[in-house]
């Protein structure tokens, strides 16, 4: 009777220790996602930054653009009031002066279709620009969504897995006695979390050193629980088919 309980008290154990490493595969997992989440949405938030920067860059030329045809449509005007006045002077130092400043007009009137064609040029290389990276946009956010959504239904799903083998472990933890849940605790702590491990071929799988021959033999035999004599963890066997040699 005490084997039998004994084999029934192992087998609570490795089954404990299977949902604690799930539960301990979960928790770390309900910690990344949302660290994922985090750096997709600074990522996303650069690229928009980036969209925006390239659409103010090209309202700005549109801008000077418009502003630059302004300014040419009233030179046009200044320069075609000024000519008019010619015929209204009356001596050759006012005519000159007029020349003067026709010539200035001119001039500036130059320098602003230089400088609406400049802004032309500008703008149909960042139109360029701003096509290309509106496209790439609307393709990172279609991913950028779909990928944040899945991973929130991840995260939802990993909640409900975690309450799951939460309530496995509570009521396995009620069947496997005080004393033995105790040493199972203080090995977990002591050995990253693992306490109950298969020896195959007389490799412990805790720690991958060989165990003594005779233990082997009788870890094989026996329904006593045994431990590691190297790294101290509860050890099993199960036959995982082949030569055991």
């Amino acid at each position: 009777m005490k084997g039998k309980n004994l084999k029934a008290q192992l087998s609570f154990l490795i089954e404990l220790q299977g949902i604690d490493l799930k539960i301990g595969e979960i928790t770390i997992k309900k910690k990344e996602l949302p660290e994922k989440i985090a750096q997709m949405d600074e990522e996303f938030m650069a690229m928009t930054a980036s969209m925006e920067e390239a659409r103010s860059k090209f309202e700005e030329l549109n801008k000077r653009r418009g502003d630059n045809e302004d300014k040419f449509k009233r030179g046009v005007d200044t320069l075609k009031k000024t000519k008019d006045r010619l015929l209204e002077v009356k001596t050759n130092k006012e005519y000159q002066a007029i020349l003067k400043e026709i010539e200035t007009i001119e001039k500036k009137n130059s320098d602003n279709e230089d400088e609406i064609i400049t802004a032309m040029e500008d703008l149909d290389n960042i139109k360029g620009v701003l096509r290309t990276k509106e496209k790439d946009f609307d393709d990172r956010r279609s991913r950028y969504e779909s990928e944040k959504q899945k991973i929130a239904q991840e995260i939802s799903q990993l909640d409900v897995d975690l309450a799951d083998c939460q309530q496995k472990s509570s009521d396995l933890r009620r069947q496997v006695r005080s004393e033995l849940q105790k040493k199972y605790e203080i090995i977990k702590g002591a050995r990253n979390g693992l306490a109950v491990v298969l020896v195959w071929k007389e490799v412990c799988s805790g720690c991958h050193m060989n165990i003594p021959p005779q233990l082997y033999i009788e870890l094989q035999r026996s329904a006593d629980l045994l431990s590691c004599p190297n790294c101290n963890r509860i050890i099993y066997w199960i036959n995982q088919g082949g030569t055991d040699a």
